[in-house]
């Protein structure tokens, strides 16, 4: 089942490690502010771990280099949803017309 995402927080991560073998991270809440996943990036090298779900939670693992496109998702397009099929995390838009200006 997909959950629509109504808000979102970035948290960097530094040091040459980052922390937990991420790089950034990106939480994603549902529309009553209850914490439905965290996307998690990694920089090339870094270990990745396999997208997961637990207790209502998604932990979806990307290569850090994808961080502004999925940005550029939360900040640019609505409806916004994340689900977990197949052992995967996904982020989705909405089906939408070619050449719709964003609001």
């Amino acid at each position: 089942m997909a959950t629509e995402i109504k808000k979102y927080h970035v948290l960097f991560y530094g040091s040459p490690a980052g922390y937990q073998t991420n790089r950034a991270q990106i939480a994603l809440y549902d529309g009553n502010d209850q914490t439905v996943a965290y996307l998690r990036f990694n920089d090339p090298g870094m270990f990745f771990e396999n997208d997961s779900q637990s207790d209502g939670r998604i932990k979806m693992h990307l290569p850090s280099a994808m961080f502004e496109n999925v940005l550029d998702v939360l900040r640019n397009e609505k409806p916004v949803y994340i689900y977990f099929a197949q052992g995967r995390g996904f982020l989705s838009t909405s089906k939408e017309p070619v050449g719709e200006d964003e609001e």
